[in-house]
Parts: C-alpha cells; structure tokens; sequence
C-alpha cells in the first residue's frame, strides 16, 4: 500500500511540475510573440512614442492594450498601437507603415501555415496506426 501512496503522490508531482512549465512557456510564448510584433512595427516604420512622463501614462492606461486604433488628423490617417506592459509607448505610424507591417503578417503566417504543413507529415516515427489511420 505505501508503495502505491508514494508513485501516485510522485505522479501529482510530475503533473504538478508540467502544468508549471507548460504555464510559464505560455506566458514566455505570449511576451515573445508581442516582442515580436514590436520588432516588426518598427521594421515597417512605426515610430515608439514613450509614455516618460505622468499624463502620458495616464493616457496610455486609456488605450485598449495591444491592439490597433485609427486616428485621423487633418487629411492623413494615423495608426497607432498601445502597449502599456512591454515598453509602455505608443507605436505611431502612416498608411504606408500600416500597409509594411500588414503585408509581413501576411507574409509571416503564410509561412507558419506552410511550415506547420510540412512539419506534420515529417515525423517518421509517428504511428498513424494508433490513431486510427493508416
């Protein structure tokens, strides 16, 4: 009987020590992809605007985080995305900024969908068999 005590109390544990890890790759993945998304900003011309002072910050925690806001002034249409955890600015940028940045996204999930293709049917080892098919 202690031995069963002992293995399933070892096996919460392990399951313990999985959904840990499985969490913070979660979180890591999250920051990463929002990290990622400001690099790309940048590389299509938007321009990070700090929140260095009280009133911007204030006005920064009024912004949807993490998302994409039109702004139109006088005759030309500005985009701006708030992210008020990673680098607390704003990221400002023209039509053509906003044009780049779309057509990598684009570009960047036309290949993730072309490489998930390809990474599912190069496992060798993977039995189909077991799972119904094949």
């Amino acid at each position: 009987m202690g031995n069963k005590k002992a293995l399933r109390q070892l096996y919460a544990g392990g399951a313990l020590l999985l959904a840990i890890s499985t969490g913070l790759t979660a979180c890591e993945s999250v920051h990463d992809q929002i990290v990622d998304k400001e690099n790309s900003l940048a590389a299509a011309g938007f321009v990070a605007r700090p929140a260095n002072n009280p009133e911007r910050q204030l006005m920064l925690q009024k912004l949807p985080p993490n998302r994409f806001l039109q702004k139109s002034f006088g005759d030309h249409m500005l985009y701006i995305y708030s992210d008020p955890k990673v680098c607390s600015c704003l990221y400002v940028g023209n039509q053509a900024a906003y044009g780049r940045y779309m057509s990598y996204v684009q570009a960047q999930n036309l290949a993730d969908q072309q490489q998930m293709t390809a990474d599912m049917y190069e496992d060798a080892s993977w039995n189909w068999g077991m799972w119904g098919w094949g």
